[in-house]
């Protein structure tokens, strides 16, 4: 039996990670929590800061700080492994919650392509930029900007069966609206 791919897709620190964590502990059948921070992870050391791996660069602006991200060939290949893993991880009979940024609908249609046969779902994690700014300063494992250059990069292009505000919400509350409009049983708990 094939499981289904649901892909969060938001801006860092819009709550995907926490929301498919909660997830997870709600659903009534198990899911995979598929992180894209674990497959960057795993990219040599040498690849970081370098333009056939992944650089990133403050733009220089006026107003607050902005984060270019630029991912060179290695990375495209990475990401296209993990697309192809998460279908293989479905096909195998798991289900899976992928949490990722996508920076186009080009994406998206890597994932379609990958996940051919796969039923697969795409859920829109937003929060306001200011929100998501003050996120990433509490959090202090980001690189300040980066929201700002992702946020008006993340969605565009890209059809949604479901798309949440998490700005007033607990990832529980979050996770149980998805399942909801996914149709996901859930655990009354």
């Amino acid at each position: 039996m094939t499981g289904r791919v649901i892909v969060f897709n938001g801006v860092g620190s819009a709550g995907k990670s926490s929301a498919a964590k909660a997830f997870q502990r709600m659903a009534v059948d198990p899911f995979l929590h598929v992180s894209g921070d674990a497959f960057l992870d795993m990219i040599a050391p040498q690849l970081w800061g370098n333009e056939r791996g992944i650089v990133f660069r403050q733009l220089e602006e006026d107003g607050p700080p902005s984060i270019e991200i630029e991912m060179g060939i290695e990375i495209e290949r990475l990401m296209e492994g993990m697309r192809a893993s998460v279908a293989a991880l479905a096909k195998a009979g798991n289900n899976c919650l992928v949490d990722d940024v996508m920076l186009s609908a080009t994406d998206q249609q890597s994932y379609l392509g990958a996940c051919h046969n796969v039923p697969i779902y795409f859920v829109a994690i937003h929060a306001p930029l200011n929100i998501l700014e003050m996120r990433e300063r509490q959090r202090g494992d980001r690189l300040i900007g980066l929201s700002r250059w992702q946020f008006p990069r993340v969605h565009h292009g890209i059809e949604y069966d479901f798309e949440i505000d998490t700005t007033n919400k607990l990832p529980e509350d979050v996770a149980r609206e998805i399942a909801s409009a996914l149709k996901v049983p859930v655990n009354n708990s």
